[in-house]
């Protein structure tokens, strides 16, 4: 009698309801869907991809002023490429975003585009130091410029009394201080734009590299082996 009572205790306990069980596993799911959307005390990617907008829109703008000055100057002297790739990358990162948030092994799109914001993260990095190494040089260029105006023309050279000097000429340009002063000033604002750019594509890409590599799940199997509910530590 006392085998029979408590083999159907044991029957009664295995059977749980199934509504306590559906319950079970939104209460473990509940917090990590939370814990995806917001690090840090902030949504990511949400705030890098803004300010990847914002600071490729100011890019680009101030590279097209800078085409504005003069057509003669070369496409890295004005850095709009540069700012239209990092709108591209921001657009991405939206994307991600608007993504629902699932784990990682239960979405393939999740992981494709993640990975995508990582890559184009990492290459807006690398366009963004090259930029600062263009701008640099430009700046310092122009700033040991000396200038004098032919025509349309405003023809610069390094060492006005060396005869095979280097020689620099922007057409149409009628004001030599544009060149002397307005494009430098360019040059420094782009300095400053791209390596706040460069901070924010490393931020971004180091957000996915850590959500991805530093979350760690535990293998402590909850239920039956086709239900498997994984207990972050």
């Amino acid at each position: 009698m006392k085998s029979g009572k408590s083999s159907a205790g044991s029957s009664g306990e295995g059977n749980a309801p199934p509504g306590n069980a559906k319950k079970g596993k939104a209460e473990t799911t509940g917090p990590v869907m939370e814990e995806a959307q917001i690090c840090c005390g902030c949504r990511f990617p949400l705030l890098v991809a803004v300010l990847q907008l914002l600071l490729g829109i100011t890019i680009a703008v101030v590279a097209f002023l800078m085409v504005a000055i003069s057509s003669s100057l070369l496409a890295r002297e004005t850095p709009h490429w540069a700012g239209i790739i990092m709108c591209v990358v921001s657009l991405v990162g939206f994307i991600l975003f608007c993504i629902t948030r699932v784990p990682d092994e239960r979405a393939t799109v999740q992981f494709i585009t993640k990975l995508l914001y990582f890559l184009l993260c990492t290459i807006g990095l690398v366009i963004s130091v090259l930029v600062i190494a263009f701008q640099s040089y430009h700046y310092n260029l122009t700033n040991s410029l000396t200038c004098e105006e032919k025509g349309e023309d405003c023809v610069c050279n390094l060492d006005p009394e060396d005869p095979i000097a280097r020689t620099f000429t922007y057409s149409g340009v009628t004001d030599c201080s544009a060149v002397v002063s307005t494009l430098p000033m360019y040059n420094l604002l782009q300095i400053v734009l791209n390596l706040a750019q460069a901070i924010v594509c490393l931020v971004g890409a180091f957000m996915i590299w850590k959500h991805r590599y530093q979350v760690f799940f535990a293998g402590l199997q909850k239920g039956s082996p086709s239900d498997q509910q994984w207990q972050k530590v």
